[in-house]
């Protein structure tokens, strides 16, 4: 029968060994790559994140030796650099890289084709403004999904100038 729930000692420490070493080696890949190497500002960062907690994972159940692991580790993030130096460096590489902001509700209207094309629900634009802290949807001038697939919900008197909703295009 097989060892379920114990193994050996000598498995145990290998596995605390490789925790450590692959807990290390993605420390300093991320500390040198920097923040965009975690954030989530789109689609593809998200699922760099999930590459990198699997390859991880991997690593740390010695699944794949260490430094095969650190290498991948390294072009997961030398692959999501390269895209982001794309889309930086030509509009057309960013529309085919990223997708664009799609407002979902405009001035008290759901937005039906631009919900459905999102899959998204009536139901998840309500929790979206309340989660905002608004409590009237007549004080809502837009509900927009993001890049990353979160939603941001514009009061109509907020006029923070941060983004205008006027520079997204409106349609249904």
């Amino acid at each position: 029968m097989e060892k379920v729930f114990f193994q050996d000692w000598q498995t145990i420490g290998k596995v605390a060994l490789t925790t450590i070493t692959a807990f290390v080696t993605l420390f300093l890949f991320v500390r040198i790559s920097g923040k965009r190497t975690l954030s989530k500002l789109n689609a593809f960062d998200f699922v760099v994140s999930i590459a990198l907690g699997s390859t991880l994972s991997d690593m740390m159940l010695a699944v794949v030796p260490a430094a095969e692991g650190a290498a991948v580790l390294f072009l997961i993030i030398l692959l999501q650099y390269t895209f982001a130096w794309l889309a930086r460096s030509s509009s057309k590489m960013e529309k085919l890289i990223n997708t664009v902001p799609k407002i979902v509700f405009y001035d008290n209207r759901f937005l039906e084709k631009t919900m459905a094309r999102e899959a998204i629900t009536k139901e998840e634009i309500y929790a979206a403004i309340r989660s905002s802290g608004t409590d009237q949807i007549n004080d809502v001038k837009a509900v927009i999904m993001e890049l990353n697939g979160s939603m941001t919900v514009v009061k109509k008197s907020s006029g923070s100038g941060v983004s205008s909703i006027d520079d997204l295009e409106i349609k249904d």
